[in-house]
């Protein structure tokens, strides 16, 4: 099944609004949800109707996930210039993975390259259950140049980062159930692939979701259906492991991000970052649980 017509959005709550492009919603135990804001280069805790500044990295965060040692790493790409529309370059706009104290704010670069390859503009992250970063670098767009994109795996504490594919637009990145597969959105392509966690090579195709959309962030559900965000026509699709797609619309043309929380794991936390909102609706699944959120 095909989504030539997304099904229309279901009733949502915002919990927070105003924000700056929010992007990689994290759902805590506490019920607050983390995010970042991209174009304010911070790191903003909400609860329904309230937000707290958590960090203020600079910069141009984007994913964020829980690691094991209970700190926030967060993909940086370095900046957007605004007044271009396009990344910021230059010194101090350097990509890199970031590693947040929540007590403290405090603000650790654990990486800016692998051996010899600078990050470009680190984009999205998943930490699987031994501890290990796996992290899309979406490569940095601008002055027409559109620098390479790449999947990479990392260890949390510094200790080791290797490049394992290169891409056209890598974007969102998760687990299956499994732990097997590492899922990744291809953003011009509008696909999905999946590498084989043990043994990464080439990716294997799974899925081209149709209509004029990209593709931004990913979460998987705990029966393995990949949902990902539609941006240019916005809402979440839905792709299951055989390739099958579905669609529901929401009203923003950059529905980036889904996370899955609650008791139940139904509440799904949808950034809609052009109107700077953070949603929840009640999805028609259980997501599944990462390995660090409590």
């Amino acid at each position: 099944m095909q989504d030539a017509s997304p099904a229309a959005a279901p009733d949502y709550d915002v919990i927070a609004d105003g924000l700056a492009f929010p992007e990689g919603p994290v759902a805590m135990a506490d019920g607050s949800v983390i995010v970042v804001e991209l174009a304010a280069g911070r790191i903003t805790r909400c609860w329904n109707g309230r937000t707290e500044v958590v960090a203020e990295p600079g910069g141009g965060p984007n994913g964020a996930a829980i690691g094991p040692d209970g700190a926030l790493y967060v993909c940086n790409s370095g900046g957007i210039d605004l007044v271009r529309l396009q990344n910021a370059t230059g010194p101090g706009n350097e990509g890199r993975i970031e590693r947040i104290d929540l007590a403290t704010g405090k603000v650790e670069r654990v990486y800016e390259r692998a051996g010899d390859i600078p990050l470009s503009a680190p984009n999205d992250l998943v930490i699987d259950e031994q501890g290990e970063i796996w992290f899309t670098d979406l490569g940095k767009h601008y002055d027409r140049i559109h620098e390479q994109s790449a999947l990479f795996r990392a260890a949390c504490d510094g200790s080791a980062i290797a490049e394992v594919y290169k891409g056209e637009s890598y974007n969102g990145v998760g687990l299956s159930p499994d732990g097997r597969w590492v899922y990744v959105a291809d953003t011009h392509q509008a696909r999905i692939y999946r590498f084989d966690r043990d043994a990464p090579g080439a990716p294997h195709f799974v899925a081209t979701v149709p209509g004029p959309v990209g593709l931004d962030s990913l979460a998987v559900t705990a029966s393995g259906n990949i949902c990902v965000g539609r941006i240019h026509e916005g809402g979440i699709a839905t792709v299951t492991p055989g390739g099958a797609v579905s669609a529901v619309a929401f009203p923003d043309p950059f529905t980036t991000n889904i996370a899955f929380g609650g008791s139940d794991m139904r509440s799904a936390h949808i950034t809609l970052s052009a109107t700077g909102r953070l949603i929840r609706t009640t999805w028609p699944e259980a997501g599944l649980r990462l390995c660090h959120n409590g």
